[in-house]
């Protein structure tokens, strides 16, 4: 594969880490703050809210793992070691992520149904859907990827053992 196709995906994974960080430092706290003063002034709304951003913070953690696992295959590739046991193992660290993800997406969607009712929004139960369906999408995109290319790594070292 051309480097020019590798590094254009290495810089689209760097750009999808960019938005999320950018979330995390300043949309995330800002919320917070709103939910401290809505404490403050004694509604009950507020702890709901401090479980959904405890659950976005903590899911970063195994979705920055998941794109440096990314990052590593793609260097990977670049080496001619697309076809060996670490692009496996990338692969499978990042289904892990996914898995992880989405998990603790399905964890918070009880907090979000609470703020649906409160806000009277039935929409936001689908809207926190979306990362669960889509973490799980992953997951079993990369479990794919990662048993053909166990069963490739298999049949080339069967092929290298007969010639």
């Amino acid at each position: 594969m051309k480097r020019g196709s590798t590094l254009f995906l290495k810089i689209a994974v760097i750009l999808m880490g960019i938005p999320v960080l950018a979330l995390c430092l300043f949309l995330l706290p800002q919320i917070a703050n709103e939910a401290n003063e809505a404490a403050e002034r004694g509604a009950d709304v507020a702890f709901v809210v401090y479980g959904i951003l405890m659950v976005m913070y903590v899911s970063t953690v195994p979705f920055y793992i998941a794109l440096y696992q990314a990052f590593k295959l793609l260097s990977y590739i670049d080496k001619n070691k697309a076809f060996s046991k670490l692009s496996v193992r990338a692969l499978k660290n990042i289904k892990n992520c996914a898995i992880i993800i989405s998990g603790l997406y399905v964890v918070a969607l009880p907090l979000v149904y609470i703020m649906a009712e409160i806000d009277d929004a039935p929409g936001l139960v689908l809207i926190g859907m979306v990362p669960i369906f889509a973490s799980i999408v992953i997951a079993v995109f990369a479990a794919v990827l990662q048993k053909l290319l166990q069963e490739a790594i298999d049949i080339k070292s069967e092929n290298d053992l007969i010639v």
